[in-house]
């Protein structure tokens, strides 16, 4: 009698999974890196790694909706006569026209202005519309100057001075010729349809005392009016923060690797950075070490997407977010209702990031003219203000229920860890222990 071994399942490699087996073979065939947008893809510790502690006996929560939970924040105060005041702690992050059809940078501004809160230009410069019905613009100022100008300067409300991003730090950005239409070449004085690539680095400094001069510069130019923003990517944020808060920035701005971005390469988007809960407890550290917590604002953007990130990022000691990636979503980004046209340019709903390309089936993140029309920028503009509202509602539902009439109340203290690595990150207890990873002992 013969015996055989009893069929089995083939087994596929944890390491080489079908996307890193494709990624090796488009590259084997075309012998360049992949370029896409938003960001890192890879599961990251995150904020649902963390639980709040609702009240009960020893804490005494807020009643519902009957009570007041205060939402508001101001941006700016340390040196600037004219700081921002918004109604809630929720940004838009900056996202370029360019990257961003008109259309979609006119609704970010109604979307932001119906919520009362700020929105970003990104690179690229300022548009008339953006500015129209933008409320409280922020004018980013980042290594490339395209667009910049005195005038628009001075038109802002304030000014984020760009040295890194989440999804590439230490990188620059990208534009493809096809995105580069008339108005976009004129106002980044570039000839159109030509491919172009944003620097790395800043031209006019070369380290935190060079920085601090040209923070003054934009001061002087702004008449000492407009807060200064100092982004940067969540690489070392200890020591960032720290050097933004000397060279004199008002507003430190912390963007971990789940933040997107139009156009780069994955293998930057992938393994470049760190998660943006990651980042939050060094930047408060270094904000406290300096004596300026709270007077030094700090925002944190990467991946939050409701109510409950923001609550979390604020109990961790951030005094706002912001948004982008979820922004666009709100807008109509990735919407099912174009799956057709998403799969014929081989990807799904969900799932599409070729931003680059210019051929966004929502007209969201392109400067084809038949596309861009599939955006209406007041329809738009009311859903983000419906999820900016709702994103409020949940966080100030958390809040109540920790007994905190603000939401910039809320404590470490009001949290804990599902697991060892976000207890460290963030530096909360693990459940159902007092111990703080590298901090305490059981």
């Amino acid at each position: 009698m013969t015996y055989r071994n009893p069929p089995t399942t083939p087994r596929k490699s944890a390491t080489f999974d079908d996307y890193t087996l494709s990624e090796i073979r488009r590259a084997a065939a075309t012998g360049i890196y992949d370029i896409r947008g938003a960001g890192a893809k890879r599961k990251l510790p995150h904020f649902d790694d963390l639980l709040f502690l609702g009240a009960s006996i020893s804490r005494y929560p807020l009643e519902g909706y009957r009570e007041r939970c205060d939402t508001s924040v101001v941006l700016g105060s340390r040196h600037a006569r004219k700081p921002i005041e918004l109604k809630i702690p929720i940004t838009i992050a900056g996202m370029s026209f360019g990257s961003l059809s008109g259309p979609a940078k006119e609704a970010l501004g109604r979307g932001a202005t119906l919520s009362g809160t700020s929105t970003t230009t990104g690179d690229g410069g300022m548009t008339e519309e953006e500015r129209g019905h933008s409320k409280t613009l922020v004018y980013q100022y980042l290594p490339s100057r395209y667009g910049m100008n005195p005038r628009d300067l001075r038109r802002a409300d304030a000014i984020e001075v760009v040295v890194g991003q989440g999804a590439k730090p230490g990188g620059g950005g990208m534009l493809l010729g096809q995105k580069i239409s008339d108005r976009v070449a004129e106002m980044r004085t570039l000839p159109k349809g030509i491919d172009q690539r944003s620097a790395s680095r800043h031209p006019d400094w070369t380290g935190p005392d060079d920085l601090e001069i040209k923070i003054l510069e934009l001061r002087e130019i702004t008449d000492w009016e407009k807060p200064i923003y100092v982004k940067v990517g969540g690489a070392r944020p200890y020591y960032d923060t720290a050097l933004a808060v000397k060279a004199g920035a008002d507003v430190v701005v912390v963007d971990g690797m789940q933040g997107g971005t139009a156009a780069t390469q994955e293998v930057f988007i992938e393994n470049v950075g760190q998660p943006t809960l990651a980042c939050i407890r060094p930047a408060v550290q270094a904000l406290q070490d300096l004596g300026m917590h709270r007077k030094v604002q700090l925002i944190v953007s990467g991946g939050i997407r409701n109510g409950a990130d923001v609550a979390k990022a604020l109990a961790l000691g951030v005094d706002a977010v912001s948004i982008g990636t979820a922004a666009l979503v709100a807008l109509g980004d990735n919407d099912p209702r174009w799956e057709a046209e998403y799969s014929a340019l081989g990807t799904t709903a969900g799932a599409y990031d070729d931003w680059h390309e210019g051929r966004d089936p929502a007209g969201i993140t392109t400067q084809d003219p038949e596309l861009m029309k599939r955006v209406d920028p007041i329809a738009a503009g009311r859903r983000l203000a419906n999820y900016l509202k709702v994103m409020t509602l949940e966080a100030q539902t958390i809040a109540r229920a920790c007994g905190k009439n603000s939401l910039h109340n809320l404590e470490p203290e009001d949290l804990v860890a599902l697991s060892i690595e976000a207890a460290a990150m963030a530096g909360v207890p693990l459940a159902g222990t007092n111990w703080i990873p590298g901090k305490s002992g059981f």
